[in-house]
């Protein structure tokens, strides 16, 4: 039975889909069935980061909190995954070091990366972002406001220019719920109970 699993994991193509979440939205959904349907991906993996070492950490929830509506999110959805791979490493979090051991955990698969045009342009910020490029394919969708890199034109990155354009932000759906504004569109149904249930991202203290 192990052997069979190993056998149909092998070069399976899996996206990785790196963020605080926080919260998870509809704009990531839109995005991972977009890959998942027209970039030939088999799988996409939610990796829920503790902590970005490019990112402010203030007014993030708990990483269970996080972890628990991407979850919910993700339900439905056969080809989603959710990883607390960067749960157990050492933060602040570094994708390479991410990589290094989804590699070694999971040595049948074969991980893309996938991030918006924007997060390519600060890649050369990241720790051991030449080996990033060697070693891994990654795969680009547009944002509006996503600017130009000369990384678009690197061998292995994939700019998917007719993927959607999704400027749902969680930092704006942050701040719409603590002025009292309707964000139920933007969250799957599940999120939105469970951020109103629990009082987030409103003056309220964070329940931990």
């Amino acid at each position: 039975m192990k052997s069979s699993k190993i056998l149909s994991n092998k070069n399976k193509k899996t996206g990785l889909f790196f963020g605080s979440f926080n919260p998870v939205h509809t704009g990531h959904l839109i995005l991972a069935n977009y890959f998942t349907e027209h970039a030939g991906l088999d799988e996409i993996w939610f990796v829920v980061t503790p902590q970005n070492p490019l990112k402010k950490q203030s007014n993030l929830l708990p990483d269970y909190h996080r972890l628990y509506m991407a979850r919910l999110a993700t339900e439905p959805y056969s080809k989603f995954k959710v990883s607390t791979v960067e749960f157990d490493l050492p933060k602040p979090n570094f994708t390479i070091v991410t990589l290094e051991k989804l590699k070694e955990d999971y040595p049948n698969r074969r991980f893309i990366l996938l991030m918006g045009q924007d997060a390519l342009i600060s890649l050369p910020k990241w720790k051991n972002f030449e080996q990033i490029l060697s070693d891994y394919r990654i795969f680009v969708y547009p944002r509006r406001y996503g600017g130009s890199s000369d990384l678009l034109v690197h061998p292995s990155v994939i700019f998917f220019e007719q993927a959607p354009v999704v400027e749902i932000s969680a930092s704006q759906i942050r701040n719409d719920l603590k002025a009292g504004k309707n964000v139920r569109p933007l969250l799957p149904h599940e999120v939105y109970q469970y951020i109103i249930e629990m009082g987030f991202y409103k003056d309220t203290p964070i329940v931990r």
